[in-house]
């Protein structure tokens, strides 16, 4: 950076949200901007992930146009954002749809992982993503007037802001809220994904992104960019059980297609057909937290982003979205209190400048985000109080049919409420002149 006063950045993770901010803010000139990533390469766990209209508009926005190809992009033809499917008939017995106007490339999408990560990738200067730094603390540089990150290789590096993107799992927020772990929901997914061709021989293979349900599980099958496809199957149990199957699973290991196969033995030919092709699977143990009391954390120079912030547990697949969302959030006002209109801020950042800047970001993001954290909450309860209870079929259509609609989390306007936002600080600011 040139020798002119600038704000240093530091992001923990390179995912979705660690990624995005600093595209967000890659083009100011006096922001310095750095990824600490703890893997050793910038390759993304998971399987399949969707983005709703929110996080695809916030793309578009950021100039990401390629992550909305249709190369990597799936989105349903008939516009719908999920069609739920009886397990027995294969019947259609519902469907989500889109509350507001949604432009075709902003539709609900669903991506591989990789893809959309090296997608945002493309936007990003290599020499600024450090790979094999992970966090270990972070305290005050008195004398510098900064933050000093350390990271468990013994190395460090200092910081004027410092955000944690660094999962749900987030060492940065842990190290702040000791008691923020995430706890297991007792839910499990199966991911799979693999070409098109072992499916591709089944009649009737759905065209569309489908969420199959049963009495006590699911199963989601999707087509995915560049000729892939997806399944996800999954298992629910009271996490509370001494005995319940997966309690000590680990993220992203090696599942048993066989496990698979019978857990859907007595589904419809259709779904038995899929199943038996399935190639290999990983397993996903489910987690989630409550929601923290504040975003603004330490001394008022940390925030966080993505699950770091609102460890959900990938339920309404919002995940992706939200962390997209709160890169746009964070990026807009550091943009706000640190405009780039001049080749350098005109001091030093001050204690008051980055107060407002993170207070602007969490008033923009918190209350919706710990909305859904209730909700995923609420849901996860009575997902466990049904476990072992008979449920009959009319019953099963009823529960698919009074669902939770999710349309207000996934077309969530981030930009309309951080302009209100600003408005209600500007009239704060107005009552305070009058008195």
């Amino acid at each position: 950076m040139a020798d002119t006063p600038s704000l240093r950045i530091v992001i923990i993770g390179a995912g979705i949200a660690g990624l995005t901010t600093a595209i967000a803010l890659k083009h100011h000139p006096a922001i310095d901007i750095d990824n600490y990533e703890r893997a050793s390469e910038l390759r993304e766990i998971g399987a399949s992930i969707a983005l709703g209209p929110n996080g695809m508009r916030t793309l578009d926005k950021l100039g990401i146009q390629n992550a909305l190809d249709e190369s990597i992009a799936f989105r349903n033809e008939s516009g719908h954002p999920m069609i739920y499917r009886h397990y027995k008939t294969n019947e259609v017995v519902s469907t989500d749809s889109h509350r507001g106007s949604v432009e075709y490339r902003h539709l609900t999408s669903r991506f591989y992982r990789a893809h959309l990560q090296q997608a945002l990738l493309e936007h990003v200067d290599p020499s600024r993503v450090h790979l094999s730094k992970a966090f270990h603390s972070v305290s005050r540089d008195v004398t510098a007037g900064k933050l000093l990150v350390t990271f468990t290789d013994g190395t460090n590096t200092t910081a004027d802001i410092l955000l944690g993107a660094d999962g749900i799992h987030s060492a940065v927020r842990r190290s702040f809220v000791a008691t923020s772990a995430p706890t297991w929901t007792g839910w499990v997914a199966f991911r799979s994904v693999f070409p098109i061709s072992h499916v591709s021989h089944i009649a009737d293979l759905p065209d569309e992104a489908v969420h199959i349900w049963g009495p006590d599980r699911t199963l989601f099958l999707s087509r995915l960019g560049k000729d892939l496809f997806t399944v996800v199957g999954s298992s629910q149990t009271d996490p509370a059980a001494a005995d319940a199957p997966y309690k000590d699973a680990v993220w992203d290991t090696d599942g048993d297609v066989n496990v698979l196969r019978e857990y859907y033995q007595d589904w419809s030919p259709l779904v038995r057909a899929v199943v038996d092709a399935v190639p290999h699977t990983r397993v996903y143990p489910n987690t989630a937290a409550h929601a923290i009391d504040s975003w603004v954390l330490g001394d008022g120079r940390v925030t966080l982003a993505g699950d770091a912030a609102h460890a959900h547990g990938g339920a309404f697949a919002a995940g992706g979205s939200l962390a997209i969302d709160d890169a746009w959030a964070f990026a807009a006002s550091i943009l706000e209190v640190f405009p780039a209109t001049t080749t350098a801020p005109s001091r030093i950042p001050s204690e008051t400048d980055i107060a407002r800047a993170l207070r602007l970001y969490e008033k923009t993001r918190k209350e919706h985000t710990d909305r859904v954290l209730r909700t995923v909450h609420q849901g996860n309860r009575k997902k466990v109080a049904r476990v072992g209870k008979v449920e009959t079929d009319e019953e099963l259509r009823a529960r698919m049919k009074s669902r939770e609609d999710p349309s207000w989390i996934h077309e969530h306007d981030v930009e309309a409420t951080f302009l209100s936002v600003l408005a209600g600080e500007g009239k704060r600011a107005e009552e305070q002149a009058r008195l």
